[in-house]
């Protein structure tokens, strides 16, 4: 079976697995094998702590070189940026900008509306990623803020559903069409503001200045916790490669690389928190501890994303069997129940008929793509259903659509998993197209879920292929923006080791691809290099104007 070219990634290199350069290899071997080695037997930290102190993981020249490569490669993307830019600088969350005045859609307009869905969306997934960590630590004292966030994220879905209609229905009005980007503008502001409001209660919350030991010992436990899980993960990617057609895992076969460079950073990060905590600089150990944070959290996304895929495509081998044999059933019935109706009728049979006769060819042949399978099955199945919807008897419809709808909501529900997962782990090149498709595919999604509880599954069924269709085309265009990141990384770009083009690539690190952040807050908020910090500095809780501050509460 040749799948469609927007679902079959098989003859496409993995954008994850080129992430791993010379450096960070270096880096993994030095700072993971002392983890894998003390869980093994190897001499170790008596207590199993990340840092041991200052002795296992302090590597001060491997810390300077990572700091110096974070300022190095920060200073050459702010400088290309400068002279390449072409959207406006925008200085103030939902003022005025230089294209204000301009009547209809100016592209200045356009442009800025997009942006701030970039930035907005960015806020919003830095501050869902902390509070679960504040959530953890101080369960329904948290809660104000889980409201803010859900507040935040409601506000951002609607703005993207306006980018959703305008890219629908494009070239609209002027005058419309500057409402609708008014509209997304002004949603992107009442979500920042929302978070902004509360991030001083929030660093009140979580007082890692204060409590930085304490909050540095935590990330060092979730740290052990996700190396644990790596063999596993490992095992589980290794499982997939044997049984499957590449295609089947491709969506995760550089997981476990980007995972272990995530962790690379995380090492290193951990490191300089302890050694900051150790000489009682505090405010210090906060930014190094939100940079672990985030790092740590996008490896468990990455490590779970790995073994998700591997559930899902057992789930849909499993399932493979006898949704084939029910939808070539159906297609038995049709081309019974259809003798000497209109053409047009009898060729969607004989696509249908095309379709899985592949899909039973290929799974029989060898190692096949069950999710891909699964895919086709159900289109084929729609499609008879369709025509056999005003033949057969309702409940015998019913019947074959609940069936339907089951198997097309695994399909969807993995294809919105891989989406999510690699938008939100490379979301410092992800642009605002990926990020309206995928916002809308879950929408779609929700839709889905909805008709299927107040059991209306002929209305839930499309739902769900189309949250599906939006997935793979949100997919499809974020690994778009990676590449096209990763071919501007030119000759001018330095070697980046320690994990940290990683880290600025998945967002960890502000000042990445799309600029410094609204609000103006580019610059060196961890302190600069010299101060041990991070050039545009670890994201935290908080809108626009906050989420670059240096992190921490101030108590």
């Amino acid at each position: 079976m040749t799948a469609p070219a927007s679902r079959d990634r098989s003859c496409r290199p993995s954008t994850p697995g080129r992430f791993l350069l010379a450096g960070p290899v270096a880096w993994y071997g030095l700072a993971l094998s002392t983890a894998y080695g003390a869980r093994a037997g190897d001499p170790g930290p008596a207590d199993g702590s990340v840092s041991g102190g200052t002795d296992n993981l302090a590597v001060p020249l491997a810390v300077v070189a990572v700091v110096l490569a974070v300022a190095a490669f920060t200073w050459a993307r702010r400088r290309r940026r400068t002279t390449t830019r072409t959207t406006p600088a925008v200085t103030v969350w939902g003022g005025p900008h230089p294209g204000a005045a301009e009547p209809g859609m100016s592209p200045a307009l356009d442009a800025r509306s997009r942006a701030d869905l970039v930035d907005t969306d960015d806020a919003v997934r830095t501050s869902e990623e902390e509070l679960d960590f504040a959530v953890a630590r101080h369960g329904q004292a948290a809660a104000p803020f889980t409201e803010a966030v859900a507040y935040a994220r409601a506000e951002l879905a609607k703005a993207f559903r306006s980018r959703q209609r305008l890219d629908d229905a494009f070239p609209e009005d002027g005058a419309e069409g500057r409402r609708v980007l008014d509209e997304i503008i002004r949603r992107c502001a009442d979500a920042n503001a929302r978070l902004d409001a509360v991030s001083g209660d929030f660093d009140r919350l979580r007082a890692l200045e204060r409590e930085a030991p304490e909050a540095v010992a935590g990330a060092e436990a979730a740290f052990r916790d996700l190396l644990d899980r790596m063999p596993a993960a490992e095992a589980a990617l290794d499982g997939m490669r044997e049984r499957y057609a590449p295609s089947a895992y491709a969506p995760v076969a550089g997981s476990i690389g980007q995972a272990q460079d995530r962790l690379v950073f995380a090492t290193s990060s951990l490191n300089q928190a302890r050694q900051a905590v150790d000489a009682g600089r505090h405010p210090e150990a906060a930014v190094h501890l939100r940079a672990a944070e985030g790092a740590v959290t996008q490896a468990r996304v990455l490590v779970d994303g790995v073994e998700r895929r591997a559930a899902e495509l057992a789930e849909a081998a499993e399932r493979l069997p006898d949704a084939l044999t029910g939808a070539e059933t159906d297609l038995t019935d049709a081309g019974a129940l259809l003798k000497g109706s209109a053409d047009d009728v009898p060729g969607g049979v004989a696509r249908a008929e095309e379709a899985l006769g592949e899909v039973r060819a290929n799974t029989a042949s060898g190692p096949s793509d069950p999710i891909d399978a699964l895919h086709e099955v159900v289109e084929a199945g729609a499609a008879l259903d369709g025509v056999l919807a005003g033949i057969r008897g309702p409940e015998r419809g019913d019947e074959r659509t609940r069936a339907l709808l089951e198997q097309s909501s695994l399909t969807a529900r993995s294809a919105l998993g891989v989406a999510t997962d690699f938008v939100g782990t490379h979301r410092g090149a992800v642009g605002d197209q990926a990020r309206t498709r995928l916002a809308e595919a879950g929408r779609h999604w929700e839709r889905a879920l909805e008709r299927a509880a107040a059991d209306d599954p002929r209305g839930a069924l499309p739902e769900a292929r189309q949250a599906e269709a939006l997935a793979v085309r949100a997919l499809d265009l974020a690994e778009r923006d990676v590449r096209a990141y990763q071919e501007r990384r030119g000759p001018g770009d330095p070697g980046i080791g320690g994990g940290v083009g990683g880290a600025v690539l998945g967002g960890i690190v502000l000042g990445g691809v799309f600029g410094e952040g609204a609000g103006g807050h580019g610059g060196e908020l961890g302190g600069g290099p010299g101060a041990g910090g991070f050039p545009g500095g670890p994201g935290s809780f908080g809108g626009g104007a906050t989420r670059g501050r240096r992190g921490g509460g101030r108590v």
